[in-house]
């Protein structure tokens, strides 16, 4: 893959996603595309610096409406600002990838399990329906689930790596690190690269996966955003 490739694909993931392998999962209005609102909360434009675009989204989402969006321009006035961080993109460059044991496949009848989880751990997004967008995998002690990692954005030949969280009282046995290499190694598997997102104040984090295999690719915004009431 050239330079050119990953930066068309990965400068934008969810477009890239909604256009490729998540085409399912799109809902469309002229130049603005979303996941379908239980599957993940994220948005996007074709060109962020086009205001007909941030138009369509309006049209899109409905008024007063709160989502997310990632990138270096900002909303038109009107628009709220709910909360914004900073993030990182890394990709794999030398992740050794190896399927665990112990992992077993979670589906939609693990999903209120996975939910409690994510509340507990808030390793970022994660609904209903998010367990469709790929494999996620989970780890069990004495039947609970205690830690999990899936797939999550999936532009042409890449796959992201999301939902990473273990449970407070099991922190620190590397479980995080096992589902990363196992849900990795599937990705693999399809011929696919491995990427992912964290806050970039999440420094913990970030040193893990650089520690593991990953490296900086870019830094972004992502934004909490709600649409403008009805005039």
């Amino acid at each position: 893959m050239t330079d050119t490739d990953l930066r068309n694909v990965l400068d934008d993931p969810v477009w890239a996603a909604l256009g490729g392998p998540h085409r399912r999962f799109a809902r469309r209005h002229g130049r603005a595309v979303r996941y379908q609102p239980d599957v993940a909360p994220f948005i996007t434009l074709e060109d962020p610096a086009d205001p007909a675009g941030w138009a369509d989204l309006a049209e899109l989402v409905g008024p007063d409406r709160e989502f997310m969006v990632a990138g270096t321009v900002a909303p038109p006035p009107r628009w709220q600002v709910v909360a914004q961080g900073g993030g990182v993109q890394l990709v794999d460059v030398a992740l050794e990838v190896a399927a665990d044991p112990e992992a077993v496949r979670l589906t939609a009848a693990d999903v209120p399990e996975m939910l409690n989880l994510v509340a507990r751990t808030r390793p970022g997004p994660f609904l209903p329906r998010t367990v469709e967008l790929g494999t996620y995998l989970g780890i069990r002690r004495s039947g609970a689930l205690v830690a999990m990692a899936g797939e999550r954005l999936h532009p042409p030949g890449w796959t992201e790596i999301s939902a990473v969280c273990t449970a407070p009282e099991f922190r620190g046995q590397g479980l995080a690190t096992r589902l990363v290499r196992a849900v990795a190694a599937g990705i693999r598997a399809r011929d696919e690269q491995v990427f992912l997102h964290a806050a970039a104040d999440n420094i913990p984090a970030i040193r893990l996966y650089e520690s593991i295999g990953f490296t900086l690719r870019r830094r972004t915004t992502f934004r909490a955003v709600r649409t403008p009431p009805h005039d």
